[in-house]
């Protein structure tokens, strides 16, 4: 077992790697949570792979086990499925003591933890996340959240877990697509914090793709020790973690405008593409870099460029993201590979470029 332990200032908590489900009630255990009611929330994917599988676990250290199923995918990622949390949480009498558990991706994830940060205004929580995204980002470091009127995440809370638990094992029932978008978030790191890195995911591509499990257990490492240093130093987005965004602002946009019919990662990863586009006409991104990064985003079966979507409808839906301050985008772009900066003195010709770069009409 591998544990990392993020700080905070409201926190602290371990995030542990394991391969299997064997270490969860023990975890559960050392965070003192044991004889309380938990709760297994699940999309419909992730309940029928391993709902039994952690039940068994979580009965025995829990009061009582309950379990929630909710459909799967992004378009469900609002309030209306968290007031069916609530309804369930409510019939079932959970009170302050109860645990929440969110078995799936990075849409369950924030959406439990939603709906635990907010619910008798707080109950407890812990993430057991299934799939490359969320083991690498989106469990770790208190982001909970839904999408509300077309904007993402726009409504939601900083609030972190009692515990991530990640069972590397359950990669092997991801979907290729879905592993894909994961490794944009990977990628991501390397960019914006470890050229060290970058170069590892280099020289190790074929073995990642081909799902090495040593390979993928110290990548996965990797990523979490990085998130958990940005977040320990900066909480709740006020510097620092701002640059957690690279690719993101774009990003969010052609999700959003592309109906969910793209994956997160996959946006992320045109995002990314975008920015260095805008870096590479500021001049403080060689081309090699910026082909560099293409070639791994590619490698790893991610799209380089999209062509349903509008460019308009992506520049003005960039206007409700959450990091506009007095009507001004904030944009982290790349200084080489391993270096960012956050701005929000980006023209409008600049961010039309950057789009023009990955929506082909």
């Amino acid at each position: 077992m591998e544990k990392i332990t993020v700080v905070t200032p409201t926190k602290q908590y371990p995030i542990l790697l394991e391969q299997s489900f064997d270490g969860l009630a023990n975890a559960i255990k050392e965070q003192n949570l044991s004889g309380r009611k938990m709760c297994i929330i699940a999309d419909e994917n992730t309940d029928k792979l391993y709902r039994e599988v952690v039940k068994k676990e979580l009965q025995k250290v829990a009061d009582t086990v309950f379990y929630h199923c909710f459909p799967a995918g992004e378009q469900h990622k609002n309030l209306e499925t968290i007031s069916n949390f609530y309804q369930f949480y409510q019939k079932n009498r959970f009170d302050r003591k109860t645990v929440i558990v969110a078995l799936g991706g990075g849409v369950c994830g924030d959406m439990a933890g939603f709906s635990a940060a907010t619910y008798l205004r707080g109950i407890s929580f812990i993430q057991i996340p299934t799939t490359l995204l969320a083991q690498v980002d989106s469990s770790v470091g208190g982001k909970t959240g839904v999408d509300f009127c077309g904007a993402k995440n726009n409504i939601g809370a900083f609030y972190q877990p009692e515990l991530v638990y990640i069972n590397t094992s359950t990669l092997k029932t991801l979907p290729q697509k879905e592993f894909s978008a994961g490794m944009a978030e990977v990628i991501k790191y390397g960019c914006i914090l470890s050229p060290q890195f970058f170069q590892y995911l280099q020289q190790q591509k074929q073995n990642i793709l081909s799902m090495q499990h040593d390979v993928l257990s110290e990548m996965i490492k990797q990523c979490c020790l990085l998130k958990a240093e940005v977040v320990s130093k900066d909480e709740k987005e006020n510097g620092l973690r701002e640059i957690l965004n690279f690719g993101h602002t774009i990003g969010h946009a052609i999700e959003t405008i592309s109906n969910f019919q793209l994956l997160h990662g996959e946006c992320v990863g045109l995002g990314m593409l975008a920015v260095l586009e805008l870096g590479k006409k500021r001049k403080e991104v060689t081309e090699q870099e910026q082909k560099e990064v293409q070639e791994l985003l590619a490698y790893f079966h991610l799209p380089l460029c999209v062509n349903s979507v509008s460019k308009e409808n992506i520049y003005q839906q960039m206007f409700l993201d959450k990091k506009v301050k007095q009507n001004k985008i904030s944009f982290v772009l790349p200084k080489g590979i391993g270096e960012v900066y956050t701005t929000s003195e980006v023209s409008e010709n600049e961010i039309r470029k950057a789009i023009d770069f990955v929506v082909k009409i």
